[in-house]
């Protein structure tokens, strides 16, 4: 079980570290229908601050982990207790109604996240409405793909939408990132968050340069992935951003990664 530090404990804004990329969920003992995974313990909010606090985190991106399907009460609640200092990514039926994508963002989700995880990768007509319904609210669409999928899906998402990549883009070998048409390319962000789940022979550094080299600086943001489901072994190591100095050394560069690009395109 995961330890929960006091109740009190509250990430405070300022100019510090943004975590673009962190889950906070209930216990549950069931999940979602399809749930490739459930954690057997709670992540509560105070122990991410916990947890990240000591590296100068002071805003977060909460994301709605898969196992809790469309439900996104949780996150929600967490939103409103936190106003100013933590936003939103939910996931969403592709006909939920406008009314409550407008909801949402008043407590500060700006995007949906579309978890395509060993499921379809089609993206058909259905999710067209919700698609111009996310441009209208200018959200962007966060993508976790399987490995190598990530230009498939890109092809079937309206070019007028960005484009969030979980991950490092999980690409299934770091040479395929070239292939990426410059159309694409230029829409796309990249969260520099659990290099655990990469696969075989792609490193986290590595990556990090072909993605600088490929869309620049300014739309790459580290993410913690805390608490690292399915991976807690890496959960301590997550929480830091210093991996980020030694490859892009101390200039505004890194403090464009560990906050100013999440801020802009989260709209702290």
């Amino acid at each position: 079980m995961m330890p929960t530090p006091p109740s009190d404990v509250k990430p405070a804004p300022g100019a510090g570290v943004v975590d673009a990329h962190f889950h906070a969920f209930p216990l549950t003992s069931t999940g979602a229908p399809g749930a490739r995974y459930v954690p057997a313990y709670a992540a509560p909010l105070e122990a991410w601050v916990a947890a990240t606090v000591p590296h100068s985190v002071t805003q977060g991106v909460l994301v709605q982990p898969s196992f809790l399907g469309t439900d996104n009460t949780h996150l929600l609640r967490l939103l409103a207790e936190q106003a100013g200092r933590l936003r939103g990514v939910v996931v969403v039926a592709p006909d939920i109604a406008m009314a409550e994508l407008e909801r949402m963002q008043t407590l500060g989700v700006r995007g949906v996240r579309l978890n395509l995880v060993g499921g379809d990768h089609r993206l058909g007509a259905e999710w067209h409405p919700l698609f111009e319904r996310l441009q209208a609210l200018d959200w962007h669409v966060q993508v976790h793909t399987d490995h190598g999928r990530l230009a498939e899906v890109l092809a079937r998402i309206p070019q007028a939408l960005t484009v969030v990549a979980d991950h490092f883009g999980k690409p299934a070998a770091a040479s395929e990132l070239k292939a990426l048409a410059p159309a694409q390319r230029d829409r796309l962000h990249v969260k520099l968050s659990a290099p655990y789940r990469l696969a075989a022979g792609c490193e986290a550094t590595a990556l990090l340069s072909r993605w600088r080299d490929l869309i620049g600086p300014g739309r790459l943001m580290w993410g913690s992935d805390w608490p690292c489901t399915a991976h807690e072994q890496a959960r301590d190591a997550s929480t830091s951003p210093a991996w980020l100095e030694d490859a892009v050394g101390t200039s505004g560069t890194l403090d464009a990664l560990r906050a100013g690009n999440a801020r802009r395109l989260y709209r702290f």
